[in-house]
């Protein structure tokens, strides 16, 4: 155990867009809506498109607002209506609407007026077969930590928050079944089944604020995907409320439903485009007794990948994660969030996540890999913990990078899948690509899934830098086979990079799909489909 020894005595140290809009017939107005502002008239409609930094987005942008569809607007008869359904839960002071018109990443600011709080699957029925009725639009929102600008609204779309949806309906400690609503929070539900032995297949790192409907309308990724699979696979069965107000249930609890089309995948991934998920079944693993985490460092991407290989046939069935950072990303986490590099200064850093149900057997597997990339020099250095509080601090150098990077100044932020062996070259090639146009280029992300986080930043909002970055992102991803958004979604900010990962075919599809389920548009609109189908 001399290797392992030696790992584990190692210390833990605003703008405007002017669109177009002629359905407007109002005469020239200013209305005040939090920070949001709408000039509207006979021809304009200006909308706030803001972000923490600098420049809004320009009309040229692809990623920016289109113009506003012609949605009906809330007027007091409605909000009478909503008030008699939802006593004390329909809130229109602008001051509680502003955290939920914007975005975490402060890039994205709507106007809603109304904020909607159910709390059943029969109240959020009620409100979607009104809004349908008024042609109404209508936001749905969960934990809104969203990095794409899916869950908050464009204009003055309805926002619907299902945070008071947060019950556990029931769990199987035989079979590991979960049933809860959708606005049950990540950890909180960690939580609850760490309680009783088991864990969610999910992990992220705004599970604190995340909800588990969010996670689904997103098909998020996160942590745990290597060992686990993806929610594609471990969601059993959703509850969903149509745009009309019809209740889908499919809330299955088998885990082999071989009848007819499997109707709950439409709605995994589609950002609450074609339906608001009110409840979701979820298979969940077994909590394991033995947690290790190695923090280790690479002097190149190449042994980085080499480490990957030797640490998939060593550790098998323990391996719960690999993940990665470069030091660019350890600089900012040094720099702007004050955390110790636990190790010597190295290229590229691994995250490394075994648990299983043998601490002696995992030990010996974990030493044993250890040992084999020490020696052959794959790794450097490195630090193992078995402790709790020691395992979350290595765990957090890799999941506080998006923090650190919000102190770096504006960040354009790219979530790419590749090949694995592809997935660092796009990043030296776009630190080339750019030369000293940017702040900082890094890359981190999940070896295992091949999924690339690529953050560029710069003091403020750029929009030469922005037009450099693309569509050159993406003519590389394409190029190589690639997916533009590996996790995230493609909200209203990738919505018309579409086409660089499927061809026109599957989009004339969706469309189709989306014109069907919610033949008025009103569910999420101007998010996941482009402006123009063809």
């Amino acid at each position: 155990m001399g290797i392992f020894q030696r790992f584990t005595r190692l210390p833990l140290k605003s703008t405007y867009i002017w669109s177009l809009c002629p359905q407007h017939s109002s005469d020239l107005a200013l209305i005040s809506a939090g920070r949001a502002l709408v000039a509207r008239s006979s021809q304009l409609i200006q909308h706030h498109y803001v972000h923490s930094r600098g420049l809004g987005a320009s009309p040229g942008d692809p990623g920016a607002a289109p113009p506003r569809l012609p949605f009906s607007r809330v007027t007091q008869e409605d909000l009478a209506a909503f008030r008699k359904l939802l006593p004390g839960r329909t809130i229109t002071d602008p001051d509680l609407l502003k955290s939920s018109n914007v975005d975490w990443l402060k890039t994205v600011e709507g106007n809603s007026e109304v904020l909607l709080r159910p709390r059943t699957t029969d109240e959020v029925s009620q409100i979607l077969r009104y809004c349908n009725e008024r042609n109404l639009a209508v936001c749905p929102q969960g934990g809104n930590t969203g990095l794409v600008g899916g869950s908050v609204p464009v204009f003055d779309e309805i926002i619907l928050s299902t945070s008071l949806m947060n019950q556990v309906i029931t769990f199987d400690n035989v079979s590991g079944i979960l049933t809860c609503q959708a606005g049950c929070v990540l950890e909180n539900l960690s939580n609850y089944l760490e309680e009783r032995d088991f864990i969610m297949p999910l992990d992220l790192g705004a599970k604190g604020s995340c909800h588990i409907g969010g996670n689904v309308s997103t098909n998020a990724g996160g942590l745990r995907l290597l060992r686990y699979g993806s929610l594609r696979g471990t969601v059993l069965g959703l509850e969903v409320v149509l745009a009309d107000g019809r209740v889908l249930n499919c809330l299955a609890t088998l885990r082999k439903d071989n009848t007819g089309y499997d109707l709950k995948q439409l709605f995994i991934g589609s950002e609450g485009t074609l339906g608001v998920i009110t409840a979701v079944s979820v298979l969940c693993p077994r909590k394991p007794k033995a947690v290790n985490v190695a923090f280790l460092g690479c002097s190149s991407f190449q042994k980085l990948l080499e480490t990957f290989q030797c640490c998939r046939g060593m550790l098998g069935e323990i391996l719960s994660a690999f993940e990665f950072l470069d030091a660019s990303c350890m600089r900012l986490l040094e720099k702007h969030l004050k955390l110790t590099n636990p190790i010597t200064e190295s290229p590229f850093y691994i995250v490394i996540e075994t648990a299983g149900s043998n601490a002696t057997h995992d030990e010996e597997k974990l030493h044993n890999f250890l040992e084999e990339v020490m020696t052959s020099s794959l790794v450097t250095d490195g630090t193992v913990a078995t402790e709790a509080t020691k395992i979350k601090a290595l765990w957090s150098l890799r999941e506080r990078v998006t923090e650190a990077l919000t102190h770096d100044g504006f960040t354009y932020k790219y979530d790419i899948s590749l090949p694995v062996e592809k997935i660092y070259d796009l990043v030296q090639d776009m630190k080339g690509h750019l030369g000293d146009m940017a702040k900082n280029v890094v890359g981190y992300g999940h070896v295992g899934d091949g999924n690339l986080h690529l953050n560029i930043t710069s003091p403020s909002k750029d929009p030469a830098l922005l037009t450099a970055i693309e569509p050159y992102v993406y003519e590389w991803t394409s190029e190589w086979k690639g997916s533009i958004s590996a996790e995230h979604g493609l909200g209203l900010k990738k919505r018309n990079y579409i086409y660089y990962s499927k061809p026109s075919e599957a989009v004339a599809l969706m469309g189709s799909i989306k014109a069907m389920l919610d033949p008025k548009g009103i569910l999420n609109p101007y998010k996941t489909l482009p402006d123009s189908i063809h």
